[in-house]
């Protein structure tokens, strides 16, 4: 496996390791609903109560102080308002949405700021009032106090101390004003009142962070288990549901049921007993695809250090397998195509030697010995153009283009005729539909390269021979090109397959045809990023292939180079 993938599983493996604790302690956690060492004036309330709780304290403050409407106001920090939020009592929850206003703007807003109580006996008095929409709740007189969380340490002393919102009380029935009793008595229910809402706000915080968690886990592309010290599922994710064709009513039960994979389940059971477990292989087809996936494993602790349980990622490695596999079959083809130039060179240059002084070969025999030099050397320089191009590929480095006019019908000609000098047992034919561009924009070299690629294939896997054909047309704006043989064919599975570097069909047929699987990974390099187009074939096995290329006849040479910088 490279370095690369080694490296991507081991950073999920720690965010993940990462995300299961934390999902771990929000599982404890959202069951206690006090806030560590915050005061708690009244008994801790059951979170699933809070709700219930809190409104009965909002009907407590209006019976003991008498108000006809009660109004919590929470300060949004995101926003910077204070906006009212339920239970609220005497007003309906209609009103209660409008009633926001800015954390420094009326009195909601001084009290919120102050930290300080505020009693009004007449509204209209009042000069902040008019930032606040009192009106629409016929608020005739009212106190106002903070709401105030505590932080306290061993020793009861406060160490932090933070406001929250505000609490409202309106209209004093019997036509009475509020008094200092009154503010008294509410500061200290505010603080009943803070230390439920904070509580609350702290348990929905910490629900919308387990369901956040949940959704990263959900949504990774690597598959994803997590196994509790009791062999139940904790956590699976999409990925891994799919690896192992299981419901999505997969959590809590046992791994059995879920499971299948005798050599992952040995993997999970040895790793709860703490044994160290290397990596383990799991072949799946998923639809029509067989995909190899590799399994890490680790043991997950909670804070107190105890086991959790185990979580395995399964990484996706069917396309490092593949290269794997295309790599070391490219090393043994291009040793091959190495080897076979080398040695005809050898043996004709140790030949032309060996008779040199006894004139052994005329004019004749030299000219074609020389040839076949010649060629072979041709054929070693292609093999390493070959290669240095794919370097510079992948290194990101595109193929510096030189865009010129190009006469495409003169060019098809002349490819045509060097190709079928190199051949005896085929015929290679050119159909032109209509007329073709002489003025195209391209780069003729590279055009020339494609052209030669395709037609050596053509020519390489129809060994029996046949037609060769050269097909062209222009359709609108872009010239469509394809060469057709009558030879092998290219079975469906690996039509989308062939444009990849070091890739070959490996059948029977053709396991004796050389190649270093380039050609047309950097065909479909100079159609795409040199010429802005796109290549596809289309192929029967045992009835031949057809392979057609489509770009742009206009191409605007300086937009062009500036692309290809």
């Amino acid at each position: 496996m490279s370095d690369d993938l080694q490296r991507r599983i081991e950073e999920q493996k720690a965010e993940i390791d990462r995300l299961t604790r934390r999902i771990s302690e929000l599982e404890t956690d959202s069951n206690v609903p006090s806030v560590a060492k915050v005061e708690q004036p009244v008994d801790v309330t059951p979170i699933d109560q809070a709700d219930v709780t809190l409104r009965r304290l909002v009907q407590r403050i209006a019976m003991i102080l008498q108000a006809e409407k009660i109004v919590i106001m929470f300060h949004e920090r995101e926003m910077g308002d204070l906006k009212g939020i339920p239970p609220a009592f005497g007003i309906d929850e209609a009103h209660l949405s409008s009633f926001r206003v800015r954390a420094t703007h009326g009195i909601s807003g001084k009290v919120f700021r102050e930290g300080e109580p505020m009693i009004y006996q007449d509204i209209e008095t009042i000069p902040e009032a008019r930032e606040e929409p009192f009106g629409l709740m016929h608020v005739t007189n009212g106190v106002c106090v903070p709401l105030i969380i505590e932080k306290r340490d061993e020793e009861n002393r406060v160490v932090e101390r933070n406001v929250i919102g505000v609490l409202h009380a309106f209209n004093k029935k019997h036509s009475e004003d509020f008094n200092d009793e009154d503010v008294r008595l509410l500061e200290r229910m505010a603080k009943n009142v803070g230390s439920i809402i904070a509580n609350l706000q702290m348990y929905r915080e910490l629900e919308g962070e387990k369901e956040e968690l949940a959704q990263t886990f959900e949504s990774l592309t690597a598959g994803l288990l997590l196994v509790s010290t009791e062999r139940r599922i904790l956590q699976i994710n999409a990925t891994a549901r799919a690896i192992f064709s299981c419901p999505d009513e997969s959590i809590g039960k046992n791994l059995d049921e879920i499971v299948k994979d005798a050599a992952f389940i040995s993997a999970i059971d040895k790793t709860l007993t703490g044994e160290e477990i290397g990596k383990v292989e799991t072949h799946v087809t998923i639809g029509t695809v067989e995909r190899i996936y590799e399994s890490q494993f680790a043991s997950v602790l909670g804070q107190d250090g105890k086991g959790i349980g185990v979580v395995a990622i399964l990484a996706d490695v069917t396309e490092i397998r593949n290269i794997d596999r295309m790599k070391s079959s490219f090393v043994a083809m291009a040793s091959h195509e190495l080897r076979t130039p080398l040695t005809a060179i050898k043996g004709f240059s140790s030949t032309l030697l060996e008779g040199l002084d006894d004139e052994l070969y005329g004019i004749e025999d030299q000219r074609e010995f020389l040839g076949i030099v010649v060629g072979e050397c041709d054929r070693l320089r292609r093999l390493i153009d070959d290669l240095l191009n794919t370097s510079r590929i992948e290194a990101g480095e595109s193929l510096k283009p030189n865009y010129t006019h190009v006469d495409i019908r003169t060019l098809l000609d002349k490819v045509q005729k060097v190709q079928q000098q190199a051949t005896t047992k085929h015929i290679i034919k050119l159909d032109v539909k209509g007329e073709l561009p002489k003025q195209m924009v391209g780069d003729e070299d590279k055009l020339d390269q494609i052209l030669t690629n395709l037609l050596n294939n053509a020519i390489k896997y129809a060994p029996n021979g046949g037609d060769v054909l050269i097909h062209a047309k222009v359709d609108g704006e872009f010239l469509e090109v394809g060469v057709r043989d009558q030879g092998l064919g290219i079975p469906k599975d690996h039509l989308t397959k062939v444009f990849e570097r070091f890739h070959r069909v490996n059948n029977e047929d053709n396991r004796k045809i050389y190649g270093t699987g380039l050609g047309l990974f950097l065909v479909k390099h100079l159609v795409q990023e040199v010429h802005f187009g796109k290549i596809w074939v289309e192929s029967e096995l045992g009835k031949g292939s057809d392979f057609i290329f489509r770009i742009p006849t206009n191409i605007d040479i300086e937009e062009a180079k500036r692309r290809s910088d």
